[in-house]
Formats: C-alpha cells, sequence, structure tokens
C-alpha cells in the first residue's frame, strides 16, 4: 500500500474515517510495543502518580467522566 495523504483522507465521509481510525488503532493494539516517552512527560507523570497518592479522594471515577461525555449523568 502507498502512502496516503491527508487529502485523501478527508476526501472520505465520516464513517470511513471512524473506520479507519478504529482500523489504525486496533493494529497498534495488536503489536504493542513500548511507549517511549520524554523526561519531560515522565516527570508530568511521576507528578500525577504523586498527587493521586497524597489525595486520593479528589479525583472523579472514570465512569462518572465518561457519563459526563455521553450526557447520561
Amino acid at each position: 500500500m502507498g502512502k496516503v495523504s491527508l487529502a485523501d483522507v478527508l476526501e472520505l465521509s465520516v464513517s470511513e474515517r471512524i473506520q479507519l481510525a478504529e482500523d489504525i488503532w486496533d493494529s497498534l493494539a495488536a503489536m504493542p510495543q513500548p511507549v517511549l516517552l520524554t523526561e519531560a512527560q515522565r516527570e508530568e507523570l511521576d507528578r500525577r502518580l504523586e498527587d493521586y497518592h497524597q489525595h486520593p479522594d479528589e479525583g472523579i471515577p472514570w465512569e462518572t467522566v465518561k457519563n459526563r461525555i455521553l450526557g447520561q449523568g
């Protein structure tokens, strides 16, 4: 398969683009490789994890966030 340009992708219908995104995501999940982080990303993750450990009750459960996004709560 040759390279696909953004212009080619934008010619697809919305449903075709969604399917393409799903197919790309599935291909990444099928062949997992380690995610390399920059030092700044690693420091930010460490900072957030430490904040969570210090204040474990301040977050919002994922289900609550997801329901808000989906308009179900």
